[in-house]
């Protein structure tokens, strides 16, 4: 007997290196596989649907659904981010050039709107070191994209070879995922109701992320460009993609951007633009959110606003760019596990009759 559970634990002892090996193995490749899991979760529908019309052609299946995704994903998004490296760059060199200087803007609404500094002034800040602040931002803002913009033409290689491995990756799960799954179910030793929980959770949230609040954040930020290039604002693409990506954020949102711009109509005397603007933004941009979150995430589904908005950030902060997936995942995934837990212990917990209340027989 003690032979026996030596060797199960050897066992268990080496299982557990080997496969901590082969997750620092690919960890290099992390963001590939996961977006890879993304797009299989998402195209997942229609896979299916094509399943049953092409019954016994998994292969075909696969490769039709991959073109569907790069078709109308993966190749939008290219390109939207090669025009907003070039619009960010232009900004940029408009910025270094003196024909666009936030710290003039800032004067004018300062000299438009005088209880700006006095509302400062309250919470001990002066005007012109905000100013200062600011106007290093921006500048800043647009020697990142520059940067961006020099990594990525150095890095081509690297690029491109993330995309083939995550289409790679994509084509075999969205060809074998079913079985994969069923595969883990039978390996892991969380009981197979707890484990088709947590994996129905894992798919409902990435979806939900992916689909529902990346597209909510497009169409917000199409929104927010159609507007600003509608009434002749500088770099209209480049604060479009900026309001869908703060559109990403719970109570906070597109108005980061656009209620500025719209102070600074006024300021100039474009009170005109300004209240269509304000408008557009109230109405449109902001009920876009009201509207299509409920339609394309479902209420179910959604987490609370401010774990929504703290897991994001957190996500943000230790994934990067896939944070903003990666850390509602995360909470929803620990109140997944918190929520079996408590069930299943409410269930085993034995009650102690005379603590138990009294039935209430009406009266008081």
């Amino acid at each position: 007997m003690r032979y026996e559970s030596l060797e199960r634990w050897t066992f268990l002892a080496l299982l557990l290196a080997v496969t901590l090996a082969f997750f620092l193995l690919m960890k290099p490749f992390f963001g590939p596989i996961f977006w890879a899991i993304a797009i299989a979760l998402i195209f997942h529908p229609l896979r299916q649907r094509l399943a049953r019309r092409m019954d016994g052609r998994p292969n075909l299946v696969a490769l039709i659904t991959l073109t569907v995704c790069m078709v109308i994903v993966v190749i939008p998004v290219i390109v939207l981010v090669s025009s907003l490296i070039a619009e960010g760059l232009s900004l940029y060199d408009k910025i270094q050039g003196g024909d666009i200087r936030p710290g003039e803007y800032l004067d004018r609404v300062n000299r438009s709107f005088p209880a700006i500094e006095a509302f400062l002034a309250q919470f001990d800040l002066s005007f012109s070191e905000l100013r200062d602040r600011l106007t290093t931002a921006v500048t800043g803002a647009g020697q990142f994209l520059a940067k961006q913009a020099l990594d990525l033409g150095q890095n081509t290689f690297r690029f491109f070879l993330n995309l083939a491995l995550m289409v790679y990756v994509a084509f075999f799960l969205l060809r074998d995922g079913t079985k994969l799954v069923e595969l883990l179910i039978q390996a892991l030793p969380l009981g197979d109701e707890r484990e088709r929980l947590l994996f129905a959770k894992f798919a409902e949230v990435t979806r939900a992320t992916v689909k529902g609040n990346l597209l909510i954040a497009i169409i917000q930020g199409a929104l927010g460009g159609v507007i600003f290039w509608m009434l002749g604002l500088t770099g209209a693409l480049l604060w479009g993609v900026v309001m869908a990506i703060f559109s990403l954020l719970p109570a906070i949102g597109a108005g980061l951007v656009w209620v500025p711009a719209a102070i600074y109509l006024t300021a100039i005397g474009e009170v005109i633009p300004a209240i269509i603007l304000t408008a557009f933004g109230t109405i449109v941009i902001g009920l876009a959110d009201n509207v299509l979150r409920p339609i394309l995430v479902g209420r179910d589904t959604k987490l609370p606003d401010y774990i929504v908005l703290l897991s994001t950030l957190g996500g943000l902060v230790m994934f990067g760019i896939n944070g903003f997936v990666m850390g509602p995942l995360v909470a929803a995934l620990f109140m997944a596990f918190w929520g079996i837990f408590i069930r299943e212990f409410a269930e085993e917990r034995p009650v102690d009759p005379e603590s138990a209340e009294p039935e209430q027989d009406g009266r008081f």
